[in-house]
């Protein structure tokens, strides 16, 4: 399952790029973006669960 929208990077890089440092964004890039998502995702689920919650709050990121 994708979360991450490979085309919805680079203009959102380019928003937070305020001294335009940053040229572009490699393929590799979107791909290690999704794994780190997912293990935040993960580590949220352990704490909510550890929490005894079935619901995700912001906290638990």
């Amino acid at each position: 399952m994708g979360l991450i929208i490979k085309s919805n990077i680079r203009p959102r890089v380019k928003e937070l790029d305020k001294e335009n440092a940053i040229s572009s964004v490699a393929d590799e890039f979107e791909i290690a973006l999704e794994r780190k998502v997912e293990d935040m995702l993960d580590e949220a689920i352990k704490r909510a669960k550890a929490n005894g919650r079935r619901t995700l709050q912001a906290r638990d990121l």
